[in-house]
């Protein structure tokens, strides 16, 4: 009878005399991505008038080294030792508590300081790869403070903790900016939308700003963008913002009593198959417009409402309507020209804003999960941060990688590339550093290497 091995892994003597190892090796990608871009020099004058005198470590180095540690998985301060231990690879890495410091030292000016720093490396990134037109997208989530915090509220879902709202470019994958709000805060506050509307377009390209601020001819735009959102972005005050600002817009509309109304009054030879994004029919779901149905005035006379109605999933909940008619109904208004795009086409763009949650679930993925601090400042500080480890992984997947690592979220990224380790060698001046020739991702690593130097050389 043939006897199976019942052991998980090969027993082996373990010792501590290794030389010259790195683990998590592959963070040193971020750091040098951070480095070639300007982001690093950036991030030391965003905090050069921080009002504290630094003997050894540059806090805007110390902040960059934290966003590469969130990047790496790290959660709290204390995680930023795992940098700090490895110095051969990373440099003189600060200690937890001068980490501290820095996060402390960080006030509203230096935010908006750290705001710019990085649209002045997203400038460099994006003329090496740039997007074209653009699509934003805005989305809010909840998340939970176990223990007493500065700001903290009950949440909707009778939770406790905040409530921030971001915004993210679905075209590169990137964090635009972010709101860090009490638990409490509305979910169609329009003030909110239009201060995070101004910072989403703030950090982006200079050419990507004509025609764009409020007020602007429309004949000076160079590049689209259009601004996708849920329901709650459906306030007027919001859409007129996005109007005056010549940004098209793609925002979820709740199914209200007047919508029910023109639903009961389409026919039913006037649905329209929808379609998948290989132009193929979706099946069980069907489109229609009802604008010629419902007075719009109110969101401005380019206002289009178009409705998707498809066959429930199972586990789905329906309203009153939805149950009696047998489908589940979802709209949304847009100003998309009706001469340029079909409400087909409209519909399918729409349903892309549920990529949204995925950026979301990613940015919790990156510190967002905890905030880790007692004091509201220092919890915006480390939201900053987190969207600046946001921010590397996005231009590591535009810059250095291909295939499936383009669009991999940041575990499959950290599990693969960036928690790999290796061997650092010294040859004269030159410092090498030698990945296991055994493990699958190595080449791809080399690779990304190679591809960020000649991008930025």
């Amino acid at each position: 009878m043939k006897v199976h091995r019942s052991r998980s892994v090969r027993r082996v003597e373990v010792t501590t005399d290794g030389r010259n190892l790195v683990s998590h090796a592959g963070t040193a990608l971020l750091c040098e991505l951070a480095d070639r871009t300007g982001l690093t020099r950036a991030m030391s004058v965003a905090m050069a008038d921080c009002g504290i005198s630094w003997n050894t470590h540059d806090p805007g180095v110390v902040l960059t080294h934290l966003a590469v540690a969130i990047a790496d998985g790290g959660d709290c301060l204390n995680d930023f030792e795992v940098l700090r231990s490895q110095s051969e690879l990373f440099g003189d890495v600060a200690s937890i508590s001068t980490a501290w410091r820095a996060v402390k030292a960080t006030a509203s000016f230096e935010l908006r300081q750290i705001q710019k720093a990085v649209a002045g490396a997203r400038e460099i990134v994006w003329a090496a790869a740039p997007p074209g037109d653009i699509t934003i997208d805005f989305d809010a989530t909840l998340v939970t403070a176990f223990s007493d915090k500065q700001d903290a509220r009950p949440t909707y879902k009778k939770g406790f903790g905040f409530h921030p709202l971001g915004a993210w470019c679905d075209t590169t994958g990137e964090p635009l900016g972010a709101i860090l709000r009490p638990g409490n805060a509305g979910s169609n506050d329009a003030d909110d939308h239009l201060e995070l509307l101004d910072q989403a377009i703030a950090v982006l390209p200079p050419e990507y700003h004509l025609g764009h601020e409020p007020g602007d001819d429309p004949g000076l735009l160079r590049h689209h963008i259009l601004l996708r959102a849920d329901s709650a972005g459906a306030t007027h005050d919001f859409v007129a913002g996005l109007v005056e600002a010549n940004i098209e817009y793609s925002i979820g509309h709740p199914i209200d009593s007047g919508v029910r109304e023109a639903l009961l009054l389409f026919q039913e030879e006037d649905w329209a198959e929808a379609i998948e994004s290989d132009e193929t029919v979706r099946d069980g779901a069907w489109v229609a417009e009802l604008t010629d149905l419902m007075d719009l005035s109110t969101w401005g006379e380019d206002a289009r409402l178009i409705c998707r109605r498809e066959r429930p999933h199972p586990g789905a909940q329906l309203s009153l309507f939805d149950t009696s008619e047998g489908f589940r109904h979802t709209c949304f208004i847009t100003n998309a020209s009706a001469l340029e795009i079909d409400a087909a086409a409209l519909e399918l763009r729409q349903r892309g804003h549920a990529r949204v949650e995925d950026r979301v679930r990613c940015w919790k993925d990156c510190g967002l999960k905890n905030l880790p601090f007692a004091s509201f400042t220092q919890n915006l500080t480390w939201v900053a941060t987190s969207f600046v480890a946001g921010v590397l992984i996005a231009w590591a997947q535009m810059i250095c990688l291909d295939g499936e690592l383009k669009k991999a979220e940041p575990k499959t990224i950290r599990y693969r590339l960036l928690h790999v380790a290796a061997t650092l060698v010294r040859r004269g001046r030159r410092l090498i550093l030698r990945l296991d020739e055994t493990w699958p991702w190595a080449e791809t690593l080399r690779r990304a290497f190679l591809r960020l130097r000649t991008a930025f050389p």
